[in-house]
């Protein structure tokens, strides 16, 4: 059986491409609180950037679009989904490099 649109649903992202020094955390920080999502994001020491988008199955994938293409000045080359069973505080917050 399929989730509904409003059902909650918690994703971890591990972003790969031409995703640092092009404004990508702040844009997903906009993008995530525009769609009420909670979650953070944060840079990686590999070039890549993390995240977790919690809320409404429906606004989670439409957060996973965005992220395919991501701000301008981006090149997505990669984006791996992994379901969660925790969600992470409420809010939406940018996290220290790991």
């Amino acid at each position: 059986m399929a989730a509904q649109p409003t059902e909650p649903r918690t994703v971890r992202v591990h972003i790969e491409g031409r995703v640092q020094g092009v404004g990508f955390r702040y844009w997903t920080e906009r993008v995530a609180v525009k769609l009420g999502l909670d979650g953070w994001v944060r840079n990686r020491r590999d070039g890549s950037v993390e995240a977790a988008f919690s809320g409404p199955t429906d606004a989670v994938a439409e957060m996973l679009q965005r992220c395919h293409d991501g701000p301008p000045a981006a090149r997505v080359d990669h984006l791996n989904v992994v379901d969660e069973n925790d969600p992470p505080p409420a809010g939406f917050e940018v996290k220290p490099t790991l």
